[in-house]
């Protein structure tokens, strides 16, 4: 018999939070906008190589040394280092997407304890949902920083699963990214995809329970479903 959901974990960036204004940032620094994507997709997969080796890199100085490695041959309008920490700090200015509030309050109001999972830090989530006025309907904000190891590492959902005192059985995660929808379901846990983009879902990974174009239809769906 399938557990009632009663704790949903949402990952942060790009998922919660709007990060195309970061092509601003490099923009702003005089390097080409469309540096922003590669960037983010190195950063993670260095994240996840070392995850996969058995280490738990950190977010900021990981993302740190791809810059310097990614913006070493483009002519900047700054020093290096003051690049890197415009860029960098672009993180914490973020927005929410448009349909998170409604989204997550909708949520709360239907009875679900709310939680994050991030591969990012805890205090620049903190920080953008108290922005976004959010802040007070997550029962906690997570991050891997006190995990053992990265998402889509099992023990990362293990750690979210005793840090709420909760069967992973009982847990449904939101995501973006389907590698962590595929980890998740890996570890026991629920899963809700949220495809903004109208993307297809890639074959090799666990498919989604749910899947859903806008957070905002997450609850109805959970409520038609239970």
């Amino acid at each position: 018999m399938t557990s009632a959901i009663s704790v949903i974990v949402f990952d942060v960036n790009e998922t919660l939070s709007d990060m195309s204004p970061m092509s601003d940032r490099f923009r702003e620094v005089g390097a080409p906008a469309d540096m922003a994507k590669p960037w983010f997709a190195t950063l993670l997969r260095d994240g996840f190589a070392l995850a996969a080796s058995g280490d738990n890199g950190s977010f900021s100085t990981i993302g740190a040394d791809v810059l310097r490695r990614l913006l070493s041959d483009v002519r900047l309008d700054r020093p290096l280092d003051e690049v890197v920490e415009h860029v960098m700090g672009g993180m914490k200015d973020l927005d929410v997407h448009p349909d998170v509030p409604a989204g997550i309050r909708a949520l709360k109001g239907a009875g679900f304890r709310l939680v994050t999972l991030s591969n990012g830090s805890a205090q620049i989530a903190e920080e953008v949902f108290s922005h976004a006025g959010i802040r007070d309907e997550f029962e906690a904000v997570l991050s891997v920083e006190n995990a053992s190891a990265w998402k889509p590492v099992r023990s990362s959902y293990d750690y979210a699963a005793a840090s709420t005192g909760s069967d992973p059985g009982s847990m449904l995660l939101v995501a973006v990214h389907p590698w962590d929808i595929h980890g998740a379901s890996r570890a026991g846990l629920r899963t809700a995809w949220l495809n903004r983009t109208g993307d297809s879902y890639p074959a090799y990974f666990a498919a989604p329970e749910f899947t859903v174009s806008s957070l905002t239809g997450l609850a109805p769906a959970l409520a038609a479903a239970y």
